[in-house]
């Protein structure tokens, strides 16, 4: 059986892959592919691992694992996900740097089951859109206590990622970035759920359905249907250009209203990020969806 962990990270996702793909029953049951609500295992593992402390489970914990999770007989690849799998927002940010207990995440979450082909997928998000979004989820924590003392300047991906692929011991390890989704979603759905290319599914568009006026939409949903893509790269063509011209300016642009945060600071976190992205996309070991 193959077992994937969708882990985030934080503000990337809000379950719309689990929501997306499970508007897909037909597809997923005639795979075999299983992705329950999170409802059902959330806890359950949560509880799991504080047990496991790190250790492998044994078949009666997979078992009781699996009777929570899932009701079907034959599942040949079961998806969880949830954004704490790799800690609280409050963790995300601490005295020793950015996302530094994530790695020793990997380990433990494939000991559920340790017999199994286990993955592990996430996005990465630009620290200059994640800062914000964490300051505002944490409403009884300011600024200078949730950045514990570091310079956000100083909150890089690669160091993370590098210790990922060691920690993935050799499992698939899939990334892409969040500020891609909008033409790669397709390519994430079907990673996700280890779905052949071909195979159809609703929820295609949901990502450019949320930062596109209706009229836009309309327009793309019709040109498609006109126009099949006889690609990839020309369905993400396509989906770039109505974007350029029917995205919402509210749903792309990002307000930052952070202490001391200049435009200069956000053009050097971003230049980081842009320069790690590069360096992870190259990495042995990371599979990566480009857009």
């Amino acid at each position: 059986m193959q077992v994937v962990f969708h882990l985030g990270a934080h503000s990337t996702d809000e379950d719309r892959l689990i929501r997306t793909l499970a508007e897909n029953p037909e597809a997923l049951q005639a795979a075999h592919v299983a992705v329950p609500a999170p409802n059902r295992y959330r806890l359950v593992l949560r509880d799991a691992l504080l047990g496991l402390k790190g250790n492998p489970a044994d078949p009666a914990l997979q078992d009781a694992i699996l009777a929570a999770s899932v009701d079907e007989d034959r599942v040949r690849r079961l998806v969880f996900s949830h954004e704490f799998f790799l800690c609280v927002p409050a963790r995300v940010i601490t005295e020793r740097g950015f996302y530094t207990m994530v790695p020793s995440k990997l380990g433990p979450l494939a000991n559920l089951f340790p017999q199994a082909e286990v993955e592990f997928h996430m996005a990465l998000i630009n620290p200059a859109t994640l800062i914000p979004a964490l300051e505002a989820r944490q409403k009884t924590v300011d600024y200078a206590a949730m950045m514990c003392g570091r310079d956000p300047r100083e909150l890089r991906w690669a160091p993370v990622v590098r210790g990922m692929v060691e920690a993935a011991a050799g499992r698939r390890l899939v990334l892409w970035c969040n500020e891609d989704l909008p033409m790669i979603w397709p390519e994430v759905l079907r990673s996700l759920a280890g779905l052949a290319p071909e195979v159809p599914l609703r929820g295609e568009d949901a990502v450019a359905a949320q930062i596109m006026t209706r009229e836009g939409l309309a327009r793309l949903r019709a040109y498609f249907k006109s126009h099949p893509p006889q690609s990839v790269l020309q369905r993400r063509k396509v989906v770039s250009a109505f974007l350029d011209k029917f995205a919402l300016p509210e749903a792309i642009e990002v307000e930052i209203p952070l202490p001391g945060w200049t435009e200069e600071l956000v053009a050097e976190i971003t230049a980081n990020y842009e320069a790690d992205i590069a360096e992870i996309a190259e990495m042995p070991g990371v599979e990566f969806l480009r857009a």
